[in-house]
């Protein structure tokens, strides 16, 4: 069996299974090959095309999430005794929890993004929910969930994207993700909480991809507010109970992240820079980039 050290380095690579106790990616073909580790902490991703063929024998060590992207499907399973063909169309699921043994054959091609979620990040996650014990998963070869596909096919859009809005958007979808597994899909009892405050998903991600668009103008909170039709006050307030940090945070988070891109990619002037990441001043943003990197973009520039 896959030791500790297994597991840990396949965090950034494939999604895998286990056959003859050996770690194996699930499927051999991939779309989009991952490109060095992915935002999201707990989950890998992968746009698939499936074609017909048959996927020996395996056991999923997480659980594993197909979501159908286009296609008329057609394929058999066998798992623990059962056996049975399932006819699915687009936006259809296969969820399989973490122990799952299955063989399948596919008859007909489709796409699909799949999804492996960690365990501990799902069991810590119902914990905080009010769950008494460790949540468990009911298998399911054909299911229809729009709420849990939406998030799937947003985190797929995000990831073919490359993240453009960042870690934060990534780490909130992976919470709604796995929210929508314990809440609609696990077999214990996770307490529906009522929280105060907080902005709409379709909100924030406008917010976060104004910022984004914006990053080398002086924005102020009132012009990220009047986009979202909120006060300023009421925007600073939301936006931070969503994500935990405040619009400022977020805004140097970003503006770091697209320094360091330029700084590797280009051999643009550090006073270039500088200004296309919203900074009026080079040495502000000389200082800034060293209290948050620890190195001057120009030693951050040779190092890299």
């Amino acid at each position: 069996m896959p030791t500790e050290d297994d597991e840990t380095q396949n965090a950034t690579g494939r999604i895998s299974v286990v056959r003859d106790q050996h770690l194996v990616p699930l499927l051999g073909s991939i779309e989009d090959p991952p490109s060095g580790v992915q935002a999201w902490k707990g989950v890998l991703l992968e746009r698939h095309v499936v074609r017909p063929g048959e996927v020996p024998e395996h056991e999923h060590p997480d659980l594993c999430l197909h979501l159908q992207l286009t296609g008329d499907a057609e394929y058999e399973w066998w798992s623990e005794g059962k056996n049975q063909v399932e006819h699915t169309r687009p936006g259809s699921l296969i969820l399989l929890p973490p122990g799952t043994r299955d063989r399948l054959e596919w008859r007909r091609p489709s796409k699909r993004l799949i999804l492996s979620v960690k365990n501990n990040g799902l069991a810590d996650l119902a914990q905080e929910l009010g769950a008494v014990r460790t949540p468990e998963f009911e298998e399911h070869w054909s299911l229809f969930d729009p709420t849990l596909g939406n998030v799937v096919t947003e985190m797929g859009n995000e990831a073919q994207r490359n993240w453009p809005l960042g870690t934060l958007y990534a780490d909130l979808l992976v919470m709604g993700l796995e929210t929508q597994l314990l809440r609609r899909h696990s077999t214990v009892h996770i307490q529906k909480r009522t929280f105060q405050g907080g902005l709409t998903m379709p909100r924030l991600r406008r917010a976060m991809e104004y910022m984004n668009a914006n990053l080398a103008e002086d924005l102020g909170l009132e012009k990220i507010a009047q986009e979202l039709n909120l006060s300023s006050y009421h925007f600073a307030r939301e936006f931070r109970s969503s994500t935990g940090q405040t619009p400022y945070q977020y805004l140097l988070d970003q503006r770091m992240a697209k320094a360091r891109n330029l700084l590797r990619t280009t051999k643009w002037p550090v006073q270039y820079v500088s200004a296309l990441t919203g900074f009026r001043s080079s040495v502000n943003f000389v200082r800034t980039f060293r209290q948050r990197v620890g190195q001057t973009p120009d030693a951050w520039r040779k190092s890299v």
